[in-house]
């Protein structure tokens, strides 16, 4: 997978912003490498988040290896089930399957959004 555009560096960056506004939630997006053991450096950048990772959504993506992690904060996790958090994810994989990271990340905002929103 290429490296991102400035475009779509900037259409992640409102999808972030719109899932922000509509949920009241944060949104975070990290690309790159785990260090160690991937779903607990997903946990260790979350807990990074510092005051707001309650309400924060993590997403997690290691291009070169293939993965995608989501955490949620502990009120996050009242809003977005486990399940949601799931099914956006193989959405999402599907997207980045194709080669779309981006498309991927920006439907995938709109997708957990969509699922707070209907709580």
């Amino acid at each position: 997978m290429r490296a991102l555009t400035p475009l779509q560096i900037d259409d992640i960056r409102s999808a972030r912003g719109a899932a922000e506004a509509r949920t009241g939630l944060r949104f975070a997006v990290y690309l790159g490498r785990a260090e160690g053991p991937r779903r607990e450096f997903a946990e260790r950048l979350h807990a990074a988040l510092g005051d707001v990772a309650d309400r924060a959504v993590l997403i997690m993506v290691d291009v070169e290896d293939r993965a995608l992690e989501i955490v949620t904060g502990e009120r996050a996790r009242k809003l977005l089930t486990d399940g949601e958090c799931r099914l956006v994810a193989v959405s999402m994989a599907a997207a980045f399957a194709a080669g779309d990271l981006a498309g991927g990340l920006v439907t995938g905002l709109a997708a957990l959004a969509d699922c707070v929103a209907r709580v």
